[in-house]
């Protein structure tokens, strides 16, 4: 397979939200399925792209997933501090799992943030049920940080997403 990862075009946005959406309803991620709010920041790959990288996985001319890559200070940045790059909403068609579009995605961000001034550090934010993601964490280095662990939504006593960190 001839994996490409670069920025994805407008025309991949819809693609690429309905691949996101679907990693995370199907994966069980959005507590509240559906009706979920968070599923509509998912789908809005024009409103990530606006204020922060989004690359896509491709091959064969087919998305296989994508990430986005929040540079040092920006504003789509949950957790990142001052010399912190950040990824988020990394996300694979199910029918593409296995195939490395991944782990190539993570990998992107990293080689992003290595080429930026300033940045010392990547960060992210993952689910406790995300064990494929945190293998390829770990593979690649990142050290979970549960001083930094938190919760998206502090009303709901149940949620928390664990944090890891790759010092570059």
């Amino acid at each position: 397979m001839d994996l490409t990862i670069r920025q994805a075009t407008p025309d991949e946005y819809d693609t690429l939200g309905e691949i996101t959406a679907q990693a995370y309803l199907r994966d069980g991620l959005l507590d509240f399925g559906e009706s979920d709010a968070y599923l509509d920041e998912l789908k809005d790959v024009a409103g990530r792209a606006a204020a922060a990288e989004v690359l896509v996985a491709v091959a064969d001319g087919h998305v296989l997933g994508g990430v986005t890559f929040v540079p040092v200070g920006g504003p789509m940045a949950d957790i990142a501090g001052p010399g912190e790059a950040e990824i988020r909403m990394l996300a694979v068609a199910h029918a593409a799992r296995g195939r490395g579009a991944g782990e190539a995605l993570v990998r992107a961000c990293v080689d992003r943030a290595r080429a930026t001034d300033g940045c010392v550090r990547v960060v992210l934010s993952t689910q406790r049920t995300m064990r494929t993601a945190h293998r390829i964490y770990e593979r690649l280095g990142f050290v979970r940080t549960p001083e930094r662990d938190w919760n998206p939504l502090p009303q709901l006593d149940d949620i928390t997403l664990l944090t890891y960190e790759l010092t570059l």
